[in-house]
């Protein structure tokens, strides 16, 4: 596989990142929680853009993939920082961002700071402020004691054998973060893609989402029997058809 380049930004963070050269508006991949810029959404939606001749941005936050940085020590904000870095530094003119899960709250967090940046928001199995609605609010007294007085606690994953560790910082430096207790202006199309069967982001985000938000054009679609990782066939066409969306309206 191709070895990334590297973007140092303005907090001395080094940023892994691929780019593909092409026509605007470009598109900007930004991952999720734990996860890193090589799964399958992103490597798909890359081959797909470098058939369309778009240009398109992946990378890692901090403290994911092959990115510097201790994963404990980063938080929402800091993966925000990354992501306005890689954004602004690396692509020009507006952009197309594809989020998932927790790149879907960096999206919107993104979209708040810099709206002339972007052309349009996707969001898979987009996560909003997920630290406190689904971490804090599901923690029992035990863990929240724990993470008070230890400054961390741990919690199983479906997807390693590897337990989740939460920090302190990451739920209370994400308070500083949440997008679903303001007004959310989006002043662009948004698609928001989501499973039926996705049990670590739950329909009822994103339908909280698509009611909480306002957007000129925004709509939800949901895929029976999908799952959080959304990679199948069908969801990955349909992450396309999106892109395709609001690629069509920029044009019009």
């Amino acid at each position: 596989m191709t070895q990334p380049h590297f973007l140092t930004t303005p907090q001395s963070r080094r940023i892994a990142y691929h780019q593909t050269e092409g026509q605007g508006p470009g598109i900007v991949f930004l991952g999720g929680f734990r996860s890193d810029m090589t799964g399958t959404k992103a490597l798909f939606l890359q081959d797909w853009a470098a058939q369309q001749g778009r240009a398109f941005l992946r990378f890692d936050y901090s403290g994911h993939g092959q990115s510097s940085g201790d994963f404990l020590d980063g938080a929402i904000g800091d993966w925000l920082e990354d992501a306005l870095a890689a954004i602004t530094q690396l692509t020009a003119g507006p952009q197309i961002l594809v989020g998932s899960s927790m790149g879907g709250w960096v999206s919107l967090l993104v979209a708040k700071e810099i709206p002339q940046r972007v052309a349009g928001l996707v969001g898979i199995a987009a996560a909003p402020d997920f630290t406190e609605d689904s971490m804090w609010e599901g923690f029992s007294d035990a863990q929240r004691d724990d993470l008070i007085q230890k400054g961390q606690v741990e919690l199983p994953s479906d997807y390693s054998d590897d337990p989740y560790i939460i920090t302190r910082r990451l739920i209370d430096e994400g308070r500083g973060r949440l997008v679903l207790r303001a007004p959310l202006d989006l002043p662009f199309p948004v698609r928001l893609l989501q499973g039926t069967l996705d049990t670590d982001v739950p329909p009822r985000v994103a339908l909280r989402l698509l009611d909480h938000a306002d957007s000129p054009d925004i709509r939800l679609t949901l895929i029976k029997g999908a799952d959080h990782r959304f990679s199948s066939p069908e969801c990955l066409a349909t992450i396309a058809q999106a892109v395709v969306e609001l690629l069509g309206q920029r044009a019009g």
